[in-house]
């Protein structure tokens, strides 16, 4: 037995007695199944760190290149056409199959994950929050909703909520003229109210322009002949018929929640659904702040 295979067995041995002294000073349960497989692993590296440089150390003395040389060369260093050593071959096959396992069956879908602790805990925050501001007056609901808004909303929709020049939902002046005339063109079916789809086309040439100039307007004065087309679902009012159509006189929370869960097409692009974002409370304090910039 030469030199280099002695060293290399008592570096093995060395790697695997520090692994057992870690175990051991940790006081790590080998009985759970994440912490076994980690040991076997530790082990399996030390055992094939020798295995491998043994077997290549002793090839590198006896082997010489053999086989034929590929036409490509790079500053006239050349390459073999020789086939992939089994080895790799197999240790490539090997984990594949290792990772399919790990992914369907091993960790973390039946033990120990971070990722579902911290669901857990955020799911008892969001329970215990609940319960703290269920009664929450409206100034703190405003406070709360301001905040909300300043993290998620004001990147598109800037700080002030004014849209940034268009490119987004104005909150400070509900709709634009043109806006209105848009949706009664095009028709609307992305916020999924109970009443369905707005069709487009439901009004056309005047009747549009009153109707559009009457909504941006915020709804006062007297109606155009042509809004009783709109009352249909909207209510005379505008507020939305209790919640199955959206509320067009107001920042309403199942306005807010519709948006929110289903997404909305803008200017600058599609705003992204966020189900499960907020929580209940947090979703009336986002109302409640919009409703003030209307103000």
């Amino acid at each position: 037995m030469n030199s280099f295979i002695v060293k290399g067995l008592a570096l093995a041995g060395v790697l695997i007695v520090a692994t057992l002294v870690v175990v051991q000073q940790m006081h790590i349960d080998l009985t759970d199944p994440i912490n076994m497989i980690t040991f076997i692993g530790a082990i399996a590296i030390a055992v094939l760190t020798f295995g491998v440089g043994a077997k290549y150390m002793a090839q590198m003395k006896t082997d010489t290149a053999t086989g034929e040389l590929a036409e490509e060369n790079w500053d006239g260093i050349g390459e073999y056409k020789n086939e992939l050593p089994p080895g790799w071959a197999w240790s490539f096959f090997g984990t594949m199959v290792w990772a399919v396992w790990y992914f369907l069956w091993g960790y973390p879908l039946n033990a120990y994950s971070q990722i579902g602790e911290w669901n857990k805990e955020v799911k008892e925050y969001n329970a215990k929050f609940e319960q703290v501001h269920k009664n929450a007056s409206p100034e703190v609901l405003k406070e709360m909703g301001e905040s909300i808004f300043l993290v998620q909303c004001a990147p598109c929709h800037g700080e002030t909520g004014d849209g940034l020049s268009g490119k987004a939902q104005d909150f400070t002046s509900r709709f634009t003229k043109e806006q209105v005339l848009a949706v009664i063109k095009n028709g609307q079916d992305q916020l999924k109210y109970p009443m369905g789809a707005m069709p487009a086309g439901m009004a056309q040439g005047k009747d549009a322009e009153d109707i559009a100039k009457y909504v941006a307007g915020g709804l006062k004065g007297t109606a155009p002949a042509a809004w009783g087309t709109c009352a249909g679902c909207h209510g005379q009012d505008g507020k939305g018929n209790g919640g199955t159509a959206p509320d067009l006189a107001g920042y309403d929370l199942t306005l807010v929640q519709h948006v929110l869960k289903h997404g909305k097409e803008g200017i600058i692009g599609k705003m992204p659904a966020f189900p499960g974002r907020f929580t209940p409370v947090q979703e009336k304090a986002l109302a409640s702040y919009l409703a003030t910039l209307k103000q």
